[in-house]
């Protein structure tokens, strides 16, 4: 009993130690050098044009129409959150559904024969996976550039401009490799979509 009594106030001293040094401090630190250094990427890389907020550069964006350019697949629930007013917010999560589930083919297969009839011009070209798979945390912003291509003929007739102009904004809103060595290329949908609207220069 004495012992517990001697160790009890240590490690409360302890925890009070800590949780200031880790919770506060150090959180108020790093915080602080992210707002100073990273102030885009701290305050959640918002692309934002005269006032108005048209999403992140982390978080993809549903497009279906003809004329903007597809991301990875989505899975949209309206139904879990609401936001302060009541309204349906948007939500995505990853499928986990197993690659060898009847399911799971059947969206790709749904995604493939949708892919094919809007690029007819493609012919029997691979389509690359990303077209047609969900990224691991439902809402990936970027597809391979390889995906980004495969579409170009797509929306430049759509948008009625010329395939090398498409090609021009899809180079701008490319992603190099992280240090030029580690990853791939990616290109990031909702940039080339907010070109292809004029929104975004």
């Amino acid at each position: 009993m004495k012992m517990v009594k001697n160790v009890f106030p240590k490690a409360v001293l302890i925890f009070v130690i800590f949780t200031v040094l880790c919770g506060i401090i150090y959180t108020g630190v790093i915080t602080g050098i992210a707002q100073v250094f990273f102030p885009e990427q701290a305050n959640g890389s918002i692309i934002e044009i005269n006032g108005k907020k048209y999403g992140s550069e982390l978080l993809g964006q549903q497009y279906t129409d003809i004329k903007h350019m597809w991301g990875c697949i989505m899975n949209i629930d309206v139904t879990t959150y609401v936001d302060d007013k009541g309204q349906p917010v948007m939500y995505a999560s990853p499928s986990n559904l197993s690659p060898a589930s009847e399911q799971y083919q059947e969206i790709v297969a749904e995604r493939v024969e949708k892919i094919r009839a809007s690029h007819p011009n493609q012919g029997n070209m691979p389509i690359p996976e990303d077209l047609v798979t969900c990224s691991g945390s439902g809402l990936d912003p970027h597809i391979s550039v390889a995906a980004a291509k495969y579409q170009i003929q797509r929306i430049a007739k759509a948008q009625d401009m010329t395939d090398s102009q498409v090609q021009e904004i899809v180079d701008k809103c490319t992603d190099g490799r992280f240090l030029g060595i580690f990853g791939e290329e990616t290109v990031n949908v909702l940039k080339v979509n907010l070109m292809l609207d004029g929104i975004l220069k």
